[in-house]
Order: structure tokens, then sequence, then C-alpha cells
């Protein structure tokens, strides 16, 4: 599913213009983007949770030669679906 598809969901749900539809999406999508970037944790219940961690600096090898390479430290962006969602994916829907 991309976002085009779920602009075309949000039309037909709620029987609104597609440039609506779309600035919606669009205007969700972005205030996911700003709080993750600012490192906030988003919940969307019966989904999951979005969450920026910390990752330590380690050190990772070179698996050809076996050399030690220095990992920075950086931050990723994590998701763990509800029991919910866990449930409908096991499930199948």
């Amino acid at each position: 599913m991309i976002k085009a598809d779920i602009v075309d969901r949000v039309v037909d749900l709620a029987q609104i213009p597609r440039a609506k539809a779309a600035t919606a999406v669009e205007t969700v999508i972005e205030a996911m983007r700003s709080a993750l970037g600012a490192g906030d944790r988003i919940e969307l219940r019966g989904f999951g949770v979005f969450q920026v961690k910390r990752r330590k600096r380690g050190i990772g090898r070179n698996p050809k030669t076996g050399v030690e390479v220095p990992i920075a430290p950086r931050r990723v962006l994590t998701f763990r679906a509800s029991q919910l969602m866990r449930e409908k994916i096991v499930n199948g829907g």
C-alpha cells in the first residue's frame, strides 16, 4: 500500500473530495514526521507505537577482512505493533 492508496481509502470512507483527502493524509504524515524528528513517541491505540531510540557507539567487523570498524552512535526509529495488530496479522485479518 502506498500513500495514494491511503488517500483513495479516505476518499471512499469519508466521502470527501480527493484534494481534501490528500491534504489530510499529508498533514497526518507531516505531523508524525515532525514529532519523530523531535524525538517524541507516537502511540496509535490498536495499531502500535513509533519511537526514536538511541543506539550506543559500537565496534563492528568487516566480514571479509575481519578488520574492526567503529560504529558511530545514532538514533533509530522503532515500531512496536499493538496486541490487536499482532493478532490481526497472525490470524489473517
